[in-house]
């Protein structure tokens, strides 16, 4: 059970929306929602508040009748659940639930307590509301998307319960669950703010994680294969480059590497003075995508950490409007729902994502090229060459979806269009960028999958699996469990798939 506090890290968000860990909400907090709401009820009854007694957005001039505010909040969440395209993935609606129910659990919202409650039993209950990925444009929040959610709360709109996609109501009703009814201002609330991007960025860091491991693991396999030197992999090389997603990769890759009887000492070889070739039979430095490693995948691991922390400090953040607070009695009209904070950081993922994916194309391409790597054949072919084809085919979709993943890179953080009657006259677009970055890094779960057979493929080929390290000798036995030897020709598909489904395990 995670308990929800002023506090989540990203470790019990995880263990939420990954491992399916119920949530229960302390004291601390509903005590703190209640204080929120009853103070808001009581300030705003002679005073203008936005989204309380006034229109939205551009007609915020407009004063609402005391009789028409909590239809007003009605209105609005009906108006905006307009969204359209595919719907978004379980995981992702999940844990957009979870990053809004804890906004609104820091009592900055004025919400009624049966909102974080409700929302607590669609995730217990894993009630997933139908969001679709097209609709925000991510500066007065997640508007669209978050009121699908919201739409879901009323008793309205659609869910995915037990495999099907049902009516919210009849799911209530068997669940013995009961809608909200708006207060204040639970409309403006529950849609004003970055949830959607947020959640949707907490498991794309997730993602890049996982996809970081099994490129460190590919990447020192390919140096085994090759019987690459160890000193770009050094400390005392990469220590003296001062970046620390660089030394951490070193450092992991040593480690991975530590028992592997293939990586070559240069002193035992090119420095023992034995060495009087006019040409020399041994490469004296291997290709960037084998000695470059650190140097590549450093900046992936620190944008990725930084990400880690911009998104921890988002769930973390009161960002609605406007901001109650109780303790100096107080409330603040301003912009914390902007998303520019989370679609920058959505961004960075997904280049650096697109360089690692780009340094596994390299990479395979490395393997399949008998001209560059002299040791393995065409394609990796273990069949009959000219006769059979190996990871020929495989080949083609790797350069395909790299390909594709540089042109989905370009950056959605600068490409603002003012709406709203130009209200909102600079947005983040952060949704999407979002959402784009996850079709990023999916892509590269798939580039690094064919780069993992062929890496398997080439360690049948050359035989000696012993030498290996004990990581690479684990994972090349787990791939092949999943994939055979390829000698003969047959359909490749089913085993790019297995192998993805496997590396992205959680």
């Amino acid at each position: 059970m995670t308990k929800i506090n002023t506090f989540l890290n990203l470790k019990d968000f995880y263990e939420v929306v990954f491992h399916n860990q119920k949530v229960e909400l302390s004291n601390e907090i509903i005590k703190g929602v209640e204080e929120s709401f009853e103070f808001l009820k009581c300030f705003s009854e002679n005073k203008v508040i936005y989204g309380v007694n006034t229109g939205f957005g551009p007609m915020a001039q407009y004063r609402i009748k005391e009789t028409d505010r909590v239809q007003l909040q009605y209105n609005l969440i009906r108006s905006h659940a307009s969204g359209i395209g595919n719907p978004l993935s379980d995981v992702f609606v999940k844990s957009t639930v979870l990053a809004r129910l804890h906004t609104l659990s820091l009592g900055c919202s004025g919400v009624h307590p049966s909102v974080i409650q409700l929302m607590k039993e669609l995730i217990n209950r894993d009630i997933t509301p139908l969001i679709f990925e097209h609709g925000g444009v991510g500066a007065s929040g997640d508007l669209v998307q978050l009121a699908h959610l919201a739409l879901v709360l009323i008793g309205e709109g659609e869910v995915f319960y037990k495999g099907e996609r049902k009516p919210t109501r009849d799911v209530f009703k068997a669940e013995n669950l009961h809608p909200i009814n708006v207060e204040i201002r639970e409309g403006l609330a529950l849609m004003n703010g970055t949830s959607v991007m947020t959640g949707i960025g907490i498991v794309n860091a997730f993602r890049s994680r996982q996809l970081l491991d099994w490129m460190l693991k590919a990447s020192c396999a390919i140096n085994e294969i090759v019987n690459a030197y160890d000193d770009h992999l050094s400390e005392g090389l990469n220590s003296v480059k001062k970046h620390d997603g660089q030394q951490e990769v070193a450092l992991r890759m040593r480690n991975y590497l530590t028992d592997s009887k293939r990586i070559r000492k240069r002193e035992e070889h090119l420095y023992n003075g034995k060495n009087d070739e006019e040409v020399f039979k041994d490469k004296v430095q291997e290709y960037y995508s084998l000695r470059c490693v650190p140097q590549i995948l450093g900046p992936v691991l620190d944008t990725l950490q930084n990400a880690e922390k911009v998104l921890e400090n988002e769930i973390n953040s009161a960002n609605d409007n406007p901001i109650v607070d109780v303790k100096n009695k107080q409330v603040y009209h301003g912009g914390n729902f902007h998303g520019d904070y989370v679609a920058l950081e959505m961004d960075k993922l997904k280049i650096v994502v697109t360089k690692l994916t780009m340094l596994a194309e390299r990479q395979l391409n490395y393997l399949m090229n008998s001209k560059l790597n002299e040791i393995l054949p065409p394609f990796v072919n273990l069949g009959v060459l000219g006769f059979n084809f190996g990871m020929q085919g495989v080949q083609f979709t790797a350069t395909s979806t790299t390909a594709e993943n540089q042109t989905l890179s370009n950056p959605m953080y600068i490409h603002s269009i003012p709406n709203n009657n130009d209200n909102q006259d600079v947005v983040s677009m952060g949704t999407n960028a979002a959402v784009m970055t996850a079709k990023v890094i999916e892509n590269a779960f798939e580039v690094l999958s064919i780069e993992l057979i062929t890496i398997v493929q080439a360690i049948d080929a050359l035989g000696n699996k012993e030498e290996y390290s004990t990581a690479t000798i684990k994972m090349f036995e787990d791939l092949r469990t999943l994939i055979p030897v390829f000698k003969e020709d047959m359909a490749m598909y089913p085993y790019i798939q297995k192998v993805k489904t496997h590396l992205m395990k959680f």
